[in-house]
């Protein structure tokens, strides 16, 4: 196995929601093998609070979590990405930025939970439900071996990943 640490960019276009969660996830699941950021098309400038919340409640990792733009990630001297994924419908829909270094891209959309309306309960049930399938496909990319998957390979089998349960769309495959 790899000691290479991949770099991989959630994206969604709000960046307050499904994409902190799915970076605070990758922090916590990629044992280490991996280095989480998320951003957004048009980022809120805050994390959702229900969002906070959950991963603070089951102790996953908070700590320099912010909503940002995408644009932070198509700078020089920015991180190069490995892996690109859109998490939402709207941003796979959008025009991404030319990734330095041709990222492998796909879309891993599911709904959003922070448009749930109802009692705290309903919305906290929204947002462990988002977490689920997010942990999901994490858990299934993480496993992946990466040292034996050539380009095309790996980029079928990250995608496929993003039909699995709970995908919002399978409209757009590229982020």
């Amino acid at each position: 196995m790899s000691d290479r640490i991949f770099n991989v960019l959630f994206l969604c276009t709000g960046n307050s929601a499904r994409s902190i969660l799915a970076e605070s996830a990758l922090t916590k699941l990629g044992g280490g093998r991996f280095r989480a950021f998320s951003a957004g098309s048009y980022p809120k400038g805050a994390i959702n609070p229900d969002a906070l919340a959950l991963l603070e409640r089951i102790e996953y990792p908070t700590e320099g979590l912010r909503s940002k733009s995408w644009d932070e990630f198509a700078v020089p001297g920015a991180p190069v990405m490995d892996f690109v994924f859109t998490v939402c419908d709207d941003a796979a829909g959008e025009v991404c930025p030319i990734w330095p270094g041709h990222p492998v891209t796909a879309h891993w959309g599911i709904e959003d939970p922070s448009h749930v309306q109802g009692s705290q309960i309903e919305r906290e049930r929204a947002f462990v439900t988002a977490l689920r399938y997010l942990e999901n496909r994490i858990k299934l990319f993480a496993a992946l071996p990466f040292d034996r998957l050539d380009a095309m390979a790996l980029r079928a089998r990250v995608r496929e990943i993003g039909h699995g349960e709970g995908a919002s769309s399978r409209r757009g495959d590229a982020a």
